[in-house]
């Protein structure tokens, strides 16, 4: 009787490990068959390199290059607050911080990143918004600033458990080897764990910018719109999720070549994001058994 619970537990949990892989295998050949649809009226120069995007304007231009100039302004803005911010909090956490501070600062992290993406946009709209307009000349009041300013609170403590277990996998060895040697705690973090966490780092440094550039609500609500390649963080600019949502939450005819549009954009977020995500996951498996066993020796 108990070896037949068994097997039904285990055929179950293929079957959900199945159902998800086929969920996935169905949204990508969903957005591809689509995508391949756009493209018989698009040609792939004009949409990769043409640096106007007006598919509903009297003469239509299809360049892909507007919408992920601004994903990629937003991103880094967004991961120049987040990476520095997060990186001492994790090495904080993990080299410094006493058990009972430890479990408070977790669960201030934790409900940080509970908040909603929605209320960081309205957040980033009426209050952040309006505060720098009054303090930097130029501001306008949609612009890439204030929710690449938002998105990097909202990575922060991503960002942070990501490091933390990085940083925790080092051998427990290593920080003992170098306090045996006459190292303080911050020659011990900063000389030899750090190096040993690697590549767990750049693997937190490439998910957190996957992420980002998939952020949708916070530049929906808060970055506008443009038509042209804009790099001014103070103007407004219009990302590949950002286009999505205004796009879809309209009246467009379903087998129109703009509502097309959408698929299209959104298999090219696909393809950068898992390409971002591919290679950080190569970094972290080929380099961290690697790492892990010489840096002691080559940090001392």
């Amino acid at each position: 009787m108990e070896k037949i619970k068994e097997k039904i537990i285990a055929a179950f949990l293929f079957l959900c490990a199945i159902l998800t892989i086929a969920v996935t295998v169905g949204m990508i050949a969903v957005l591809g068959f689509e995508s391949i649809a756009f493209f018989r009226t698009v040609s792939w120069p004009a949409f990769f390199f043409s640096q106007e995007w007006t598919p509903f304007f009297a003469e239509r231009k299809f360049g892909i290059l507007p919408l992920f100039s601004g994903s990629l302004l937003v991103a880094v803005l967004a991961l120049i607050l987040a990476i520095p911010a997060g990186f001492s909090i994790a090495v904080y956490l993990s080299e410094y911080a006493k058990p009972a501070v430890l479990v408070r600062f977790r669960s201030l992290l934790e409900l940080l990143s509970s908040i909603p993406t929605v209320v960081y946009g309205f957040f980033a709209l009426f209050f952040v918004t309006p505060f720098l307009v009054k303090i930097i000349p130029g501001l306008q009041g949609m612009n890439a600033l204030s929710p690449a300013l938002i998105m990097g609170i909202m990575l922060i403590p991503y960002f942070t458990f990501l490091c933390e277990e990085a940083l925790a996998e080092v051998p427990g060895s290593f920080r003992q080897a170098s306090y045996a040697l006459g190292c303080n705690k911050l020659e011990t973090a900063f000389r030899i764990v750090v190096p040993a966490a690697r590549p767990g780092l750049i693997f937190a440094i490439l998910v957190s910018a996957s992420r980002a550039m998939g952020e949708t609500m916070i530049v929906a609500i808060a970055a506008g719109q443009a038509t042209g390649i804009e790099l001014n963080p103070l103007h407004p600019v219009e990302t590949l999720s950002t286009y999505m949502i205004h796009i879809s939450s309209g009246d467009l005819p379903l087998n129109s070549l703009g509502f097309k549009t959408i698929f299209a954009v959104g298999f090219m977020l696909f393809l950068f994001t898992f390409f971002l995500n591919s290679i950080a996951y190569y970094i972290k498996k080929r380099f961290t058994s690697r790492k892990t066993h010489h840096s002691f020796f080559t940090s001392v």
